[in-house]
């Protein structure tokens, strides 16, 4: 069943304890800090239900119609419907929502092509394989909160007191199920989500077993508290000065846990550290997450490409020599990330397999476009800076100068150039704006340098990925074709 977008705002009135500060936010389809926000996540659903996208967004399967993002992928065909229903969603957000419904929903569904995993240790397959029957049937919005708090384990020393570790854990089995406490990062897109997922995608030492915990939680448990940063909506004087924060800010929310209970048909992986951060990687579900991460970028690279070549027409600029070379840079930068998305389709993996076929993406490629993008992502907002100049300080405060007729008129005669009108390019600006240096950009560009993990992280995974004994072999070849002079029959791999 595919939800609609009233349907999806009236399941965010849930009775969820939301906090901004110290207030308490009873209602966050209302609330100016989420509201429109809020809509945005709307009309995701409602592009999804279009007519026009139907054969994308959504695929049938026993007779009933699920959204494309839990398609178990059986073919490149399917792959290929996955990307483009990421596409439309992150077109239709600028690529500005990280986590939007399709990220995690895509690693609950690469969990699910592989969940026998789960029962070589924890014996939990069943209810991982219900809860995703449950979350496709109802067309859930998930999200997650899988990194630990920054901290020592157990217990530091501060002036003189011991502190307990802040992290979520078990702190007590019932015959129900578990019971948490604590508190869990970084649950991005949370507040418009209907269940969290808890889990570690950051390794655990295996005798932190109360820490390996991976269940999902309704986004209304009782005992389950989300703490926003400070949202950017709430400051934005109004949408024509901040276009971007206004609408996109997707929020960020750390998860606190105060006795949460959670019953055992939840519960997918328990005490098992190993298993906890190795089910992603065993399974397609890391590769499904990134992969919409990937695609994500790519809207938001075209967008960034418009942008900055309307910037120069405005100006006229875009007539310079050198602007059109950057111009041009920017937009093979783009075809590089449209290049590496498609060619994770196209060298798709017969993996994992099994009795159902199941396909994935290309491991590899996905994971060498995810470190592309944290490595470039910086240079490529610097180099619209630099395209863009001085032009968005030059616009008067706020929009507020268009309700006064003198100074409208003042405006719209010196603000002007000859190739855009005076509105036109207040609303480019204003979008530049809030693209590259507003609060909302600040938290973006720190988000695309690490929504794969740190750097470390991603490189390691290209690592793991790699294909050694093949570029080993290239060099070994080499060598041993190099004749050793005096030795007859001899080469260098020899000696």
């Amino acid at each position: 069943m595919l939800k609609t977008g009233a349907e999806h705002l009236d399941s965010l009135r849930d009775g969820r304890v939301v906090y901004i500060g110290s207030e308490r936010v009873h209602d966050v389809t209302a609330h100016p800090a989420f509201r429109a926000a809020a809509e945005t996540v709307s009309s995701i659903y409602e592009m999804k239900r279009a007519p026009e996208n139907l054969d994308i967004t959504s695929y049938e399967e026993d007779g009933e119609r699920f959204s494309s993002y839990y398609l178990r992928a059986r073919s490149r065909d399917d792959l290929w419907k996955r990307t483009q229903t990421h596409k439309k969603i992150a077109d239709l957000t600028f690529g500005l929502f990280g986590r939007s419904p399709d990220h995690v929903a895509g690693l609950l569904t690469g969990l699910a092509m592989k969940a026998d995993v789960l029962d070589q240790k924890s014996g939990f397959r069943g209810n991982l394989l219900n809860h995703f029957d449950h979350m496709r049937r109802n067309d859930t919005y998930p999200s997650y909160a899988v990194i630990p708090p920054a901290g020592v384990r157990h217990a530091d020393i501060y002036a003189g007191e011991k502190r307990e570790d802040p992290g979520l854990r078990v702190v007590e089995e019932t015959d129900s199920g578990v019971v948490l406490s604590g508190m869990k990062m970084l649950a991005t897109g949370a507040v418009f989500s209907n269940e969290i997922l808890i889990g570690n995608l950051t390794p655990l030492a295996a005798e932190f077993k109360e820490y390996a915990i991976t269940c999902a939680l309704p986004c209304n448990s009782p005992g389950l508290a989300m703490w926003a940063r400070r949202p950017y909506a709430q400051t934005a004087t109004s949408e024509m000065d901040y276009p971007l924060s206004f609408r996109f800010d997707e929020s960020d929310v750390v998860v606190v846990c105060d006795r949460v209970e959670v019953p055992w048909e939840k519960v997918f992986i328990h005490n098992d550290a190993e298993l906890s951060r190795g089910c992603y990687i065993m399974t397609p579900a890391n590769c499904f997450s990134n992969h919409q991460s990937n695609v994500r970028f790519w809207s938001k690279m075209s967008m960034l490409v418009g942008l900055a070549s309307r910037v120069c027409q405005s100006s006229g600029n875009d007539k310079i020599p050198a602007v059109r070379e950057q111009l041009g840079r920017l937009a093979a930068l783009e075809g590089a990330i449209a290049g590496m998305v498609h060619g994770q389709v196209m060298a798709y993996e017969d993996w994992p397999g099994g009795p159902e076929g199941y396909v994935c993406f290309n491991r590899r490629y996905m994971y060498a476009a995810l470190n592309w993008c944290t490595e470039n992502h910086s240079a490529i907002i610097d180099l619209v800076r630099e395209l863009v100049g001085g032009h968005v300080l030059q616009m008067p405060a706020d929009s507020s100068v268009l309700e006064n007729p003198e100074l409208r008129a003042q405006f719209e005669n010196y603000f002007a150039t000859p190739f855009m009108d005076s509105i036109t390019r207040w609303k480019l600006l204003k979008f530049t704006w809030d693209l590259i240096g507003s609060e909302f950009a600040g938290r973006h560009t720190l988000y695309e340098k690490f929504y794969g993990g740190h750097s470390v992280i991603v490189r390691n995974q290209s690592y793991r990925e790699a294909p050694w004994d093949d570029f080993h072999a290239i060099v070994d070849d080499a060598l041993a074709a190099i004749p050793v002079p005096g030795i007859p029959g001899i080469n260098a791999m020899d000696r």
